[in-house]
C-alpha cells in the first residue's frame, strides 16, 4: 500500500507526540524509538516486515536487563517501537549504533535515542561517525539531500541485504 507525503509527514507529528508523552510518563528514563529504513511511497512490505522484527529482536536483546517497557505500533506508515531503558542517554545511544553498525541488517534500522526535550541524540554527540550510504559509502544524509541514487537502487540493495538475512 503506498502512502502520501501528507501521511508520511502526519506519523511524523504523531510519532513525535507519542514520544512526548513517553518521555513525560517515565521520566528519567531513556527512550528508544525505532524505525525501518524504507525510501519510496511503500513503507510496508515483505522486507519491513522481516527488517523490523530482525531490528525489535535485537533492540530487545541488548536491552533486555536494562528494559524498562516497550510498544510497537505497525502502521501503514511503517513499523514503530518505543523501548524505555534504565541506561543513560549515551549508554543507549552507543548501544543502538552498535545495533545498527554490526548487525546483518543494521544498516536498515533507524534506531534514535530521544532525549529529554524530545530532540534525537546524534551520532556525534557519543564521538561516532556519521551513518554511510547504502550503496556508495558517502555520508548518507549528503546522498539523500541531493538524491544521488534512485529509489530504484536503494530498493534493490534492500531487497539484497534481506534475501542475504534470510537465507
Amino acid at each position: 500500500m503506498e502512502i502520501t507525503l501528507d501521511q508520511l509527514l502526519a506519523s511524523r507529528e504523531v510519532r513525535a507526540s507519542f514520544q512526548r508523552e513517553l518521555l513525560q510518563k517515565y521520566p528519567g528514563e531513556t527512550l528508544v524509538c525505532l524505525t525501518v529504513v524504507m525510501p519510496g511511497t511503500v513503507k510496508r512490505n515483505a522486507q519491513s516486515l522481516i527488517i523490523s522484527q530482525a531490528a525489535l529482536c535485537a533492540l530487545i536483546a541488548r536491552f533486555r536487563s536494562d528494559m524498562v517497557s516497550i510498544q510497537t505500533r505497525d502502521l501503514p506508515t511503517g513499523f514503530e517501537a518505543y523501548l524505555l531503558t534504565s541506561l543513560s542517554p549515551g549508554d543507549a545511544k552507543r548501544a543502538v549504533c552498535e545495533l545498527e553498525d554490526t548487525h546483518p541488517l543494521g544498516r536498515l534500522f533507524d534506531m534514535d535515542v530521544i532525549l529529554p526535550d524530545g530532540t534525537p541524540m546524534s551520532r556525534d554527540a557519543v564521538g561516532l561517525p556519521q551513518r554511510s550510504c547504502l550503496l556508495c559509502g558517502n555520508p548518507a544524509r549528503y546522498c539523500m539531500r541531493n538524491r544521488t541514487h534512485s529509489t530504484e537502487e536503494l530498493l534493490e540493495r534492500i531487497d539484497t541485504l534481506v534475501k542475504e538475512y534470510v537465507r
